[in-house]
């Protein structure tokens, strides 16, 4: 373990604001704000971590399964094609009534600093889930089956890549269900896969196991590295942040609470040291202070 990761007590939260149900992909934004996507209706909030006050910043059809900046102040987002939660509401216990559901064409879009959206790919994409940008400015996205919304479930999950010059690339496929995805500090691609986490090879889609079975019963979601390769993993049924050391061995949980159900990470704060949590369920931010090693920088999208 590399030397300064070491936590002296359990790791807490503190709710940020319990007002983001079906929250996902966190963004810490230069000017000290959280930005964070919803499921569903498809938008993007912009939250002032100190006092919990929020604003809707970009509103999209379907569903906002992630998010990214662009240099210009804009975000790259995932979008789905949105997902009908009402079937589920009482299960994560949500009004169903408050839950709005307006499904659109599944695709990687890019949002403006005015709240502008443009497609930028959505030809052949099914369910857009999570993306990252890595070092040369191309995205990379997981495409799991369709899991709700407008179209037949089932099929394999795809994994993809975009770029200005090369647009939209198909790098693997025949993925049970590929989810979160991050570069590790080394430049390594990982994704969860069904219940583990796997590295892919963006050049050839060659795959390795990490972790083929996560501890627990819930399969990954999201996920972020430190700056030494520790893994912070969203882990949803399990109601909880898991936190694998580089090679692969939980090192850390930071329990949410029965009835939470977290979808994603990101690091925050002036110093990268503050976890943001987002949830399905009961719909808070939550912010874990004081992590031991700063969280890994994220490349911006370089908008032409």
């Amino acid at each position: 373990m590399p030397i300064g990761w070491c936590m002296l007590a359990p790791m807490k939260y503190e709710v940020v604001t319990a007002e983001a149900p079906l929250g996902e992909g966190p963004v810490w934004c230069p000017d000290g704000t959280l930005v964070i996507s919803h499921l569903s209706p498809g938008t993007l909030r912009r939250i002032e971590p100190e006092s919990g006050r929020s604003e809707i910043v970009a509103s999209v059809l379907g569903g906002c399964n992630s998010a990214q900046l662009t240099t210009d102040g804009g975000f790259i987002i995932a979008n789905n094609g949105g997902i009908d939660f009402t079937g589920f509401a009482t299960a994560l216990g949500l009004d169903a009534a408050k839950i709005a559901y307006q499904p659109g064409p599944p695709g990687l879009q890019r949002v403006f600093p005015d709240g502008d959206v443009i497609t930028l790919a959505h030809e052949g994409l099914q369910a857009p889930n999570d993306l990252i940008v890595a070092a040369d400015g191309t995205i990379y996205f997981t495409d799991p089956p369709p899991h709700g919304g407008t179209q037949t479930k089932g099929g394999e999950g795809r994994f993809w890549s975009y770029s200005i010059d090369a647009g939209l690339r198909e790098i693997a496929s025949g993925f049970d269900f590929d989810n979160g995805v991050a570069l590790s500090p080394e430049g390594r691609l990982l994704i969860v896969e069904a219940r583990g986490l796997m590295w892919i090879d963006p050049e050839t889609g060659e795959q390795e196991w990490w972790i083929e079975q996560l501890p627990g019963e819930s399969p990954g979601d999201g996920f972020a590295f430190d700056i030494d390769g520790h893994l912070y993993c969203a882990c949803p049924m399990d109601h909880c942040i898991r936190v694998f050391d580089p090679s692969g061995k939980q090192v850390e949980q930071v329990d949410l609470g029965e009835g939470a159900y977290p979808t994603n990470v990101c690091f925050g704060g002036a110093d990268r040291r503050t976890l943001f949590t987002t949830e399905l369920a009961p719909g808070r931010v939550c912010a874990i202070e004081g992590v031991p090693t700063p969280g890994l920088e994220l490349n911006l999208w370089p908008t032409p």
